[in-house]
This record gives structure tokens, C-alpha cells and sequence, in this order.
């Protein structure tokens, strides 16, 4: 016994027998487990695209796939980005505040705080969820210049927001992208 307590090994209380468990615990934590399963596109991140046969669009195109030549409205672009049918209330700001930038093209920070006023639109809605998709989408384009008031020597970042075309050139280049490779795929079947 007096051995066992001086560290001395015997064959019972080896070191291969102490460290089983630890090895077995280090496997455990490196075994990955499952993923949980995609819960979707972040509504932040998709455009509401109803069916091509929908009768929500007018037809886009004739029997033949050719493009008919027509444009669609403000509103029916905007349907797009906030879908009257699930976010009604984002619709009708966005559609109004799309509209007056259509007029002026270009608004001021304070020009956008006397268009809120003027609608009765909540700031937080307007601020936080359809200016923001409205940029990110590439239907309006945010700047801010730096100025420095020589009175305070205080910063301020006055805002200007104007029409942007990187909503249309981006699905173009979808369009477009889609065109060629049916047309690569009806050419190479011939």
C-alpha cells in the first residue's frame, strides 16, 4: 500500500486506463453535430417575384418568350421591394417617398424630415426598414459629405438621397445572364 501512495504504478492504476475517458471526452467535442436546416431567405435579402402568369403583373411577354415593349409603373417596381399583399404599410410609404424623389430627384435630409411630417409616417419605420431596403436594393442612393461648422468646430453629416440605376442595371444583368445561357442551350441543340 505504502507504494501506491509514493506514485509508484502497479498494474491496476496505470496511465493508459486514466486517460480513456479524457480521449473519449475530446472525441465527443469534435464529433460535429447536424446543422440546423436553412429556415430560408432573410426578408431583408429577397424580392418578392410573384408567378410570370400571375395575374398580380400584366403580361411581360407574348406566347413566343419575345419581351413586349411597355414599362411598368412606379408602384408595380416598388410591389418588387414591398409587396402590397404582405407588407402594405412599407408599400405605401416606399411608394410615396419614391414618388416626391421622382419629382425632385434629388431630397435633403431636411426635405425627408418635412416629407415625414407632412404623411404622418413614423420615423422608425421610414428610417430603419424602408430607406434602408430601398438603398439596398439600389432603387436610391445615399450620400453624406462630411462639413465642418467654423463657428463649433462641430461635424455634421448632412444627407442627400437620389434616384439610382443599380436596381435595374443589377436585374438586368440577371436578364441578361439568363438570356445567353438559353440561348447557348437552344443553339448547342441544334
Amino acid at each position: 500500500m505504502e507504494e501506491r501512495e509514493e506514485g509508484i504504478q502497479t498494474e491496476g492504476s496505470d496511465e493508459e486506463g486514466m486517460d480513456e475517458p479524457l480521449e473519449h471526452e475530446e472525441k465527443e467535442k469534435t464529433r460535429k453535430k447536424p446543422s440546423v436546416a436553412s429556415r430560408g431567405i432573410p426578408s431583408r435579402e429577397a424580392l418578392y417575384l410573384p408567378a410570370h402568369y400571375s395575374s398580380e403583373l400584366r403580361a411581360f411577354q407574348d406566347k413566343d418568350e419575345h419581351a413586349l415593349r411597355f414599362n411598368w409603373k412606379l408602384d408595380e417596381v416598388v410591389n418588387f421591394v414591398f409587396p402590397k399583399k404582405y407588407q402594405a404599410k412599407y408599400h405605401e410609404v416606399a411608394l410615396a417617398f419614391m414618388n416626391e424623389l421622382s419629382e425632385k430627384l434629388e431630397l435633403t435630409g431636411k426635405e425627408v424630415g418635412a416629407f415625414i411630417a407632412a404623411n404622418g409616417i413614423s420615423k422608425a419605420t421610414f428610417y430603419n426598414r424602408v430607406l434602408p431596403r430601398l438603398k439596398r436594393v439600389g432603387l436610391v442612393k445615399v450620400e453624406r459629405e462630411t462639413v465642418v461648422a467654423k463657428e463649433s468646430k462641430r461635424k455634421y453629416r448632412p444627407m442627400r438621397i437620389t434616384l439610382s440605376k443599380t436596381f435595374g442595371n443589377y436585374l438586368m444583368k440577371i436578364g441578361d445572364s439568363w438570356l445567353a445561357i438559353v440561348d447557348d442551350a437552344r443553339s448547342r441543340r441544334k
